[in-house]
C-alpha cells in the first residue's frame, strides 16, 4: 500500500535504531484490514515487535490469529484486500549500509520493496511441494532468486547454488541440481526451501511453519539445521509456529497471538514458566507431553461438547469389552516395482518392498498406535488391513462377536461390502477427504445409501445424532466442507467413519495437520468415544507425544518392519531398539529446561540404520524377541 508519508526513517537520535544498533526489525501498532463483501474486517490490530540481529523470535497462536498475515506484512506479500490501516513496519536493510526503511509505506510491485524481498528478508514456507513450482528444477527455483539480487555469473550463481544445497544437507547436490520437486521426499523438498531462502544470506529469514508436516526426526534435523546456518550468518529468524515443542527449543523470545492481537511476550524461558495470560496458560494444557499423570486429560482452549443420544444407545457397551484379540496381522508383506523411465535410463526395474513380514495383534477395545516415519510402510499397511490394497504374502483375520473370525484378504464382492460396516478410516486430511460439493448431510448419509441402511428421514435423524456425537450443531448438517474449520472438518470424518456404527477404526495421521488445541479436542474426543461405544482403534502416527497420550500399547515401524512392541510404558521408559531411542530423543519438549540433543539423533533416520549396532542390523536374519511383559524387539536371530 502506498502510505502518504516517506518509506526512508530518519535515523536521529529518538531512534530506536540508534539507541540500539543490534535492532533489525521494529513493528510499531500495526494493523492490517480485509475488505470482504464491500466491508473490513482487521485480522491485525495494534501490533508491536521487534527482532534483533542473530536473535530469533517465536510467533505464536492458532491459525486465525494473524501470525502469517503479519508476516505477510513484513515482506510486503499481503493479498489484494488487505491493506496496513494504522502503524509501521521498520527495518534496518543492510544491503542499504542500514538505512531505516519503513516496508508499511512501499508500494508492493516497487523496486525498493523486490530488494528487500527475497535479498534482505526471505520466507521459508509451510507446504513446500505448493511453493515449488513443478516445471522447473531445483537448481533453476534457488538460483534465480540469487541471480534477482546479487551479482553473479552464470558459472558462479551455479556454483554457489549447489554449494548451499550442500550446506543444506543435500547427500548428493550436483544431482539434485537437475531434478524436479516430485523426486524429492518432503524434508529434501523443505530442505531445499530452506536453501531458496538462505541463498542471498538474508539478515531476517522468517520460517512460517516450517516443520508442521515433517516428521519427529526431519523436524529435528530442519531445527538444528536453521540453528547452525543462523550462527554461520548472523541472521535473524522470526519462527511462526503452534507448536510450542518447537518454540521451548529455539527461541530467544516469544510473542503470543490471539484474535490478531499480542496478549503475552517475554522472553523464552518467563513465558514456560511463568505464563500470566489466560489463553498462553490454555495453550500450555492443550498440549500432550511425556510427563503426563496416569488419566490426565489434556484441556483445550475450548472444549467441544458432544452428546450420546438414544439412536446410539444400541452401539454402547452393556457392560465391560470382551476380551480377546479383534485383528491379527500375520506376517504380513507387500512390495512394489518401480521401473526406470526417462530417455536415458535403462528401462529396467526394480523391487521396493515396503512392508516386510509384519504381524501384530490389536485387543479388542484397546488403542494400539503405530508409530514411524514417512515411507516406513505405515500407510502402505492400512491400505491392506482396509483391504485398499492386496498383500503379497500373509493373512489378516478379523474378530467379530457375532460372525467369529473372518479372514480379510479373502473377501471378494458382497462379502467384502458388508465387512466395511465393520472397520472404517478416519483420514489424516479432513479437507480432502471430504467432497467439496457436498453438504455435511449428503457426506452422512452416503454411507447409509451405498449400503441401504434405512430410508430418508431415518438417515436424516442418523445424521444428526452423528454430528451431535461429534460436538457439532445439527444446524450444520446444511453447510459444505469448506465453511468449517480444519478442527470441524476432521470431526465430520470422524462422523462419517462411525455412520455404519464399526467396532474397528483405523486413525491414519487425524491430527497431524491441526493446531494443538483442536488437536486436543480432537484426541479428548476419540478416547471418549472409544470409551461410550468400545470401540477399538488402530492409531497411526508419527508424533510420539500424541500415541503416549492416546494408545495403550505401541508398534514402532522402521523400513517396513516392526522393530519394537510394547505397552506405552515400557516403550516410553525402556526403550531397547536404538531406533525407538533415537525417535524418542528428537521430540522437542515444551520445556526450555528439556533441550533436545541433536547429537542423539544419529541413527534416528531409517536411512542411517547402517550406524545401528550389529545386532540390530535389518541387513541379516532377525527375530523378534520377547522381553517380558509384551515387550518385543526385533534383534538378530543370531545374537
Amino acid at each position: 500500500m502506498q502510505g502518504k508519508r516517506s518509506s526512508e526513517v530518519s535515523d536521529g537520535e529518538t531512534s530506536p535504531f540508534s539507541v540500539n544498533p543490534d535492532l533489525l526489525l521494529q513493528v510499531n501498532n500495526l494493523s492490517i484490514d480485509f475488505t470482504i463483501h464491500g466491508g473490513n474486517i482487521t485480522a491485525v490490530r495494534d501490533v508491536s515487535l521487534s527482532i534483533e540481529r542473530g536473535e530469533t523470535l517465536a510467533l505464536v497462536g492458532e491459525s486465525g490469529s494473524g501470525k502469517s498475515v503479519t508476516a505477510q506484512a513484513i515482506l510486503g506479500i499481503l493479498p489484494k484486500i488487505a491493506q496496513i490501516s494504522d502503524g509501521n513496519i521498520l527495518f534496518a536493510d543492510p544491503d542499504q549500509n542500514n538505512r531505516v526503511v519503513d516496508i508499511a509505506q512501499l508500494p508492493r510491485d516497487s523496486k525498493s520493496m523486490r530488494a528487500i524481498r527475497g535479498g534482505s528478508i526471505s520466507i521459508i514456507f509451510q507446504e513446500p511441494m505448493t511453493s515449488l513450482s513443478p516445471v522447473h528444477t531445483i537448481g533453476d527455483q534457488i538460483s534465480e532468486a540469487l541471480f534477482l539480487h546479487r551479482s553473479f555469473s552464470k558459472h558462479d550463481g551455479m556454483s554457489a547454488t549447489e554449494h548451499m544445497l550442500e550446506q543444506v544437507g543435500f547427500p548428493h547436490p550436483s544431482r539434485a541440481m537437475r531434478m524436479y520437486p516430485f523426486e524429492l521426499s518432503g524434508g529434501l523438498r523443505q530442505r531445499a526451501m530452506i536453501a531458496m531462502a538462505m541463498v542471498c544470506h538474508p539478515a531476517l529469514l522468517i520460517a512460517d511453519e516450517p516443520t508442521t508436516a515433517l516428521d519427529v526426526t526431519m523436524q529435528a534435523r530442519i531445527l538444528e539445521l536453521i540453528n547452525q546456518l543462523q550462527l554461520k550468518l548472523n541472521m535473524a529468524v522470526l519462527i511462526i509456529t503452534h507448536d510450542l515443542g518447537v518454540v521451548a527449543n529455539v527461541a530467544d523470545r516469544v510473542v503470543v497471538m490471539y484474535h490478531g492481537e499480542i496478549t503475552e511476550s517475554g522472553p523464552v524461558d518467563k513465558i514456560f514458566s511463568a505464563p500470566g495470560h489466560p489463553y498462553l496458560k490454555a495453550l500450555l494444557h492443550s498440549v500432550p507431553h511425556f510427563d503426563m499423570k496416569p488419566g490426565e486429560r489434556l484441556t483445550p482452549v475450548r472444549e467441544a461438547e458432544y452428546s450420546l443420544d438414544t439412536m446410539l444407545e444400541d452401539q454402547k457397551p452393556a457392560g465391560t469389552v470382551p476380551e480377546g484379540p479383534h485383528l491379527v496381522v500375520n506376517h504380513l508383506s507387500k512390495s512394489f516395482t518401480i521401473r526406470n523411465t526417462g530417455m536415458f535410463s535403462s528401462g529396467k526395474s526394480s523391487k521396493v518392498k515396503a512392508v516386510d513380514d509384519v504381524s501384530f495383534t490389536i485387543d479388542r477395545g484397546e488403542c494400539f498406535g503405530l508409530v514411524g516415519e514417512s515411507g516406513c510402510g505405515k500407510t502402505t499397511l492400512s491400505k491392506m488391513l482396509m483391504l485398499a490394497q492386496s498383500p503379497d504374502q500373509g493373512d489378516i483375520v478379523f474378530h467379530c462377536e457375532d460372525e467369529g473370525s473372518i479372514q480379510l484378504e479373502t473377501l471378494r464382492d458382497d462379502d467384502l461390502t458388508r465387512f466395511r460396516r465393520k472397520m472404517q478410516l478416519v483420514f489424516q486430511d479432513p479437507f480432502a477427504s471430504l467432497n467439496p460439493r457436498m453438504t455435511v448431510l449428503d457426506i452422512l448419509r452416503e454411507p447409509l445409501i451405498i449400503h441401504d441402511i434405512g430410508d430418508e428421514d431415518y438417515q436424516r435423524e442418523w445424521a444428526k445424532s452423528l454430528i451431535r456425537l461429534v460436538g457439532l450443531d445439527p444446524r450444520f448438517l446444511s453447510r459444505y466442507p469448506h465453511s468449517f474449520s480444519g478442527g470441524q472438518r476432521q470431526r465430520i470424518g470422524i462422523a462419517r467413519a462411525l455412520a455404519l456404527k464399526p467396532k474397528l477404526i483405523v486413525c491414519d495421521e487425524p491430527v497431524s495437520a491441526l493446531d494443538v488445541s483442536i488437536q486436543a479436542q480432537v484426541l479428548n474426543l476419540l478416547k471418549d468415544l472409544q470409551q461410550e461405544l468400545g470401540l477399538t482403534y488402530l492409531f497411526i502416527t508419527h508424533n510420539l507425544a500424541v500415541v503416549n497420550y492416546i494408545a495403550d500399547r505401541i508398534a514402532v515401524m522402521c523400513k517396513g518392519n516392526l522393530v519394537e512392541l510394547a505397552t506405552k510404558q515400557q516403550l516410553f521408559d525402556n526403550p531397547i531398539h536404538p531406533y525407538t531411542k533415537s525417535l524418542l530423543a528428537a521430540v522437542p519438549h515444551p520445556d526450555p529446561t528439556k533441550p533436545l540433543n541433536f547429537a542423539a539423533l544419529d541413527g534416528a533416520s531409517g536411512a542411517d540404520s547402517e550406524l545401528w549396532p550389529e545386532s540390530y542390523s535389518l541387513n541379516q536374519p532377525t527375530d523378534f524377541r520377547d522381553m517380558g511383559d509384551r515387550h518385543f524387539v526385533r534383534v538378530g536371530s543370531t545374537v
